[in-house]
């Protein structure tokens, strides 16, 4: 699956530019703190997620203003310039569609469906609040915002340890780095700080959409307790509690959460693809069936360690397999 790139205009001259994947009807995907289309298309989990919903639909995802392709700003961060991005997006699309809020694109998302509940079929709410200011202590806060912008490359550091405090020592480091490639500590600092502000616990009722509500249980970004809030105070809403501790949708158990939201918009459960794989994948994966380590697999196939462990991760998310195990397994009964 590939993605296309594109960019929408608002009325003041703000360029923001949106990625679609997949075909079919329309799913916005309003995307948490700091994004990138092309670095996160290129994260295997962060892609492998996308890939996941946007079959049999059109995932439509965009970099909010100051990040990622998306130009910078003068503008200052608020609730109302998100939703203007949000209708530049809306009006290309120009029909209803399924919205999902992520992490701060939750209470964006509800804010939206609020106002405009003609736009909305469904909407799905992962890893959100109703109110900034109960996420955390208005200490913690200030240290963290504090931190970004005294010391940006510490801060998101502290942050990827918090939001995806179960991914791997090398897969935290690459997150790291792509939240400072994703914008400024500026910019960083003025988003997260209006993560804190968002309020919209007096909109939650003005919601018409079915809405599901999607949050981990041991979640150390927004605790349970907000994604409570949502599903009390929007009509009839669902909610799922699912096990984890991970605030990135693409971290932890992505496969439970992509069936949770797949089955609530009527996609059906999500294919594996069981073929697909380049020579040198299919290398690997033999290797990997011989109980090789990455380390052995560098030395057998004349690459880095580091490429080899990417091969790996790659193969597995192709698949939608969670282990070296279960690879290992694949390869033997494609091969015996």
């Amino acid at each position: 699956m590939q993605q296309r790139l594109d960019r929408v205009e608002l009325a003041d001259g703000t360029t923001v530019a949106y990625a679609s994947a997949g075909a079919g009807r329309p799913l916005v995907y309003v995307m948490g703190w700091l994004t990138h289309l092309e670095r996160g298309w290129e994260l295997p989990a962060e892609r492998a997620l996308y890939e996941a919903l946007a079959r049999g639909c059109r995932l439509v995802r965009y970099d909010r203003a100051g990040c990622g392709l998306s130009a910078v700003v003068d503008r200052p961060a608020s609730l109302e310039f998100e939703l203007e991005q949000l209708a530049a997006i809306a009006a290309v699309l120009d029909e209803p569609f399924d919205l999902m809020g992520t992490s701060m694109g939750a209470p964006v998302a509800v804010a939206w469906a609020a106002a405009r509940p003609a736009t909305v079929r469904r909407l799905v709410l992962y890893g959100g609040w109703a109110h900034g200011a109960d996420l955390s202590p208005p200490g913690v806060r200030e240290h963290v915002l504090g931190l970004i912008a005294s010391h940006w490359g510490l801060g998101s550091e502290v942050l990827t340890d918090i939001f995806a405090p179960d991914a791997d020592r090398s897969t935290r480091a690459e997150l790291a780095r792509y939240q400072r490639e994703s914008s400024s500590a500026a910019t960083a600092r003025e988003l997260l700080t209006l993560s804190y502000e968002l309020d919209v616990r007096d909109r939650l009722d003005h919601v018409r959409a079915p809405t599901l509500v999607v949050h981990r249980t041991g979640d150390r970004a927004a605790p349970l307790s907000q994604a409570e809030v949502l599903a009390a105070g929007i009509p009839r809403a669902e909610l799922v509690r699912l096990p984890g501790r991970s605030h990135l949708p693409y971290a932890g158990d992505r496969d439970e959460l992509v069936r949770v939201v797949r089955r609530f918009l009527g996609l059906g459960a999500p294919r594996h693809r069981t073929g697909g794989l380049t020579a040198r994948q299919r290398e690997v994966a033999e290797l990997v069936s011989q109980g090789c380590t990455n380390r052995e697999i560098a030395a057998r196939l004349g690459i880095t360690e580091r490429s080899a462990e990417g091969h790996v991760e790659r193969i597995r998310l192709r698949l939608g397999l969670r282990s070296r195990t279960q690879l290992a397994a694949w390869w033997t009964a494609q091969v015996g």
